[in-house]
């Protein structure tokens, strides 16, 4: 059974088509990854996954919701109990530490865990930092929190653009092994967004996305 269904989706700004005809499936415990050359709305893409942004056209539902048939409210409460986002911009909020930030998603849904926090912490290699502020962190340490924020409440769907970018190598890859164990140990659908050949080697399928619709 698919947990993401997306049918002949289009997306326009103004006159100007950012893409259209996308239909694609996600199941659980699957790792997407999508591709295509800058400004062909990869990111858009997956904010409408996360019902995050309109469309003109088309359908998305997450575990049989239809997104496009919720309210904000309804969307939000979605969002909340189902998805985890890895922004590009991070998104961060700067009035709160790093342990703060990370235990969002637990606070929101009630379940306040200070030590599932700190295990995501060390997992992502940020041990001993849940006390800082974001201004005190390098971009890479950002990218880290932001990852770290989108998994502790283990939710269905993990959505993520260019979540390595940020980061060297070693790191990079340390974070592709723990978002492949979110799919492998919780059953969590993974879509990435990358520009990265090392990243999107390791995905179970590729999908080429351009402005007249998706491809593997």
């Amino acid at each position: 059974m698919s947990l993401v269904q997306v049918r002949g989706l289009a997306k326009r700004y103004g006159d100007s088509t950012v893409f259209e005809q996308v239909s694609l499936t996600v199941a659980p415990g699957e790792f997407v990854a999508i591709v295509g050359e800058s400004g062909v709305g990869k990111s858009t893409l997956l904010n409408c996954l996360a019902g995050l942004d309109d469309w003109d056209r088309g359908t998305v539902s997450l575990g049989g919701v239809d997104i496009g048939a919720l309210d904000e409210t309804g969307r939000a409460l979605l969002r909340r109990e189902q998805t985890g986002f890895v922004f590009q911009a991070f998104h961060v909020l700067p009035h709160l530490d790093v342990a703060q930030n990370v235990g969002l998603p637990l606070l929101l849904l009630g379940r306040p865990d200070a030590a599932r926090v700190a295990a995501m912490l060390d997992a992502v290699g940020l041990a001993g930092l849940g006390g800082r502020l974001p201004q005190q962190l390098s971009g890479g340490q950002l990218q880290r929190v932001a990852i770290a924020r989108a998994l502790v409440h283990r939710p269905a769907l993990l959505l993520a653009d260019e979540p390595t970018g940020n980061l060297d190598p070693g790191t990079a890859a340390r974070i592709l092994d723990l978002l492949l164990a979110q799919t492998r140990d919780h059953g969590s659908a993974l879509v990435l967004v990358t520009h990265s050949e090392a990243a999107a080697a390791r995905a179970d399928r590729v999908l080429h996305l351009t402005a007249e619709g998706i491809r593997a």
